[in-house]
């Protein structure tokens, strides 16, 4: 079987997806990309989180085409290989509906830097434009609006997070939907304080250089 240890990470971390209560049903999906052979490993379409194991997970080259998996893939797969081929830094992809953060998408609102641990995803999370479901339409928009954030609040639609690996992705996707709440509950009180360029500069360089084990 292909790609054992990394079929291994990304079934984990669709389980957390679930877990930390951020999609329902068969819907949201996570993928990695092997740094050697530049294959990916990916969620297959509509299929039960608690039924997956690692070898359901399916393995598509840059290109889409399945190298390995009885499945079809993910229906979003064409959104994470135009990012994974625009964005040599990324290897891993969350997607995800989670219920607060999809709020601003549907709103059509980013998701302001309210709180320090907004710094751990880039500060802002931005808005991306409406794009249709299926195809390189949503990768293009994520391309084009996210710029150093890790995660992108799609209009009308979800969210998508990026990271160095999938774990790091689906880190960057509970996350959101954290402070998406925190951020949602405070507008419901008054204003929340938005911080500060500087201040988002400092605690992005905190959370990048600082911050945790190395």
């Amino acid at each position: 079987m292909l790609l054992e240890q990394l079929r291994e990470i990304v079934w984990k971390c669709n389980l957390e997806l679930p877990k930390n209560d951020l999609v329902k049903m068969t819907s949201g999906n996570v993928s990695g990309r092997d740094p050697e052979t530049g294959l990916v490993v990916i969620k297959p379409s509509g299929y039960s989180f608690e039924d997956l194991t690692p070898a359901h997970m399916v393995v598509v080259d840059m290109d889409g085409q399945v190298v390995e998996g009885d499945l079809k893939p993910s229906t979003d797969t064409d959104t994470h290989l135009y990012v994974y081929q625009r964005r040599p830094d990324v290897f891993g992809m969350v997607h995800t509906h989670s219920v607060y953060a999809s709020t601003f998408a549907v709103l059509g609102e980013p998701i302001p830097a309210c709180l320090t641990a907004c710094a751990m995803l880039g500060g802002e999370i931005p808005l991306g434009g409406y794009a249709p479901i299926g195809g390189e339409a949503i990768g293009q928009e994520i391309i084009d609006k996210i710029g150093r954030a890790k995660a992108i609040v799609m209009q009308n639609h979800g969210v998508f997070t990026i990271g160095s690996s999938a774990p790091e992705a689906t880190k960057m996707a509970v996350e959101v939907e954290e402070i998406a709440k925190i951020t949602h509950l405070a507008m419901m009180r008054g204003k929340p304080i938005q911080l500060s360029e500087s201040q988002v500069d400092y605690m992005v360089n905190l959370y990048q250089n600082v911050y945790g084990q190395r």
